[in-house]
């Protein structure tokens, strides 16, 4: 059986649910990974609404669409980054308050475990999102920084993020961190030391998400292979990098759709992401969960690289064999038997 798939609403944020759950089912959605930002999962009003979570699974049942997995990247990424003006423009006013650094953390770590028992009380286990990092700021190591530096920020993420994993294993829901640059996880070395500096914590999985990888140069298969039982949740999602001589991977300081960027983010199945090796990745490992389309493509109307998406994914997508495919020449019984 194949897998689920769904569509992230994070782009889609200024679109009511109501009519982007309509406009899923047009396309062949099976479900919405929700974000918790614009009307589509609102943290404060499902654990103070009764009746609240019913209704949006009610919208999304009527458009025969189902909920794996809610997203609260905006406020996760205020956990663990140093704050500043540029977080005022992600966050709810009820997060950023008086924009004091020290309550802004505290109040989105606050969030992220409310985030856990609102997942519950939907009835999912997983939530996605980011954790900001006291580190990525010091990527480049001068003026010079020191290995002390880069520990204290891996402590400093690990005392913030352990009170807020401990109440997602209370609630039996998971964390699934987008490894992803600016966050304390954004390659297989850090996603490692990471894990380790929470101590193998069991609520802590990954987002899977390619697309953050290869224009880095890493192999996305390597990080299912290294962290099979890592993997919560899946995110469909492609870039292409276009370096030619005059720009570099680091972006140049130009916004996402400059034609003059190293590398951007394509609409599934139109850049570089071999996702034939990522569907054999997840099949090797008994994934099972949903393919979430998460699209971004500054060159391509959104509905239309919607409506292509979820075809895409479809294609791509093949159940694992569940016998060796030469098991008819087996003479010795082992592998299946001569009729």
């Amino acid at each position: 059986m194949t897998r689920p798939v769904t569509l992230f609403t994070g782009q889609w944020a200024d679109m009511p649910l109501e009519t982007l759950a309509s406009k899923a089912n047009e396309w062949g959605y099976d479900g919405l990974e929700l974000a918790c930002w614009g009307d589509h999962f609102e943290i404060d009003r499902a654990l103070s609404e009764d009746g609240y979570c019913q209704g949006q699974l009610d919208i999304l049942a009527k458009h025969d669409l189902s909920c794996f997995a809610i997203s609260n990247h905006l406020v996760g990424q205020a956990v663990s980054d140093p704050i500043d003006d540029r977080h005022r423009s992600i966050l709810p006013d009820r997060i950023w308050g008086d924009g004091d650094p020290v309550g802004v953390q505290q109040r989105a770590a606050q969030d992220m475990m409310n985030a856990a028992i609102a997942a519950k009380k939907l009835g999912i286990g997983v939530v996605n999102g980011f954790t900001g990092s006291p580190s990525w700021h010091k990527l480049y190591f001068f003026p010079p920084t020191t290995n002390e530096d880069i520990d204290a920020g891996y402590k400093q993420f690990a005392s913030q993020w352990k009170p807020i994993l401990d109440v997602f294993a209370q609630q039996g829901v998971k964390f699934a961190l987008e490894v992803h640059p600016t966050e304390i996880a954004y390659d297989l070395v850090t996603f490692e030391r990471s894990l380790d500096a929470l101590g193998g914590h069991e609520a802590f999985g990954i987002n899977f998400d390619p697309s953050h990888l290869i224009w880095q140069g890493l192999d996305p298969v390597k990080l299912i292979n290294r962290f099979p039982d890592r993997i919560f949740h899946v995110h469909i999602k492609d870039a292409a990098t276009t370096l030619d001589g005059t720009n570099s991977i680091l972006g140049g300081h130009l916004g996402f759709g400059d034609h003059r960027r190293g590398w951007d983010f394509r609409s599934p199945g139109r850049g570089e992401v071999n996702f034939e090796g990522i569907i054999r990745a997840l099949n090797r490992i008994g994934y099972a969960g949903p393919l979430s389309v998460e699209w971004e493509d500054s060159a391509m109307d959104r509905e239309f690289g919607a409506s292509e998406a979820v075809d895409f994914v479809r294609a791509i997508d093949f159940p694992s064999s569940n016998h060796s495919f030469d098991a008819a020449f087996d003479t010795d019984g082992k592998n299946g038997e001569q009729s």
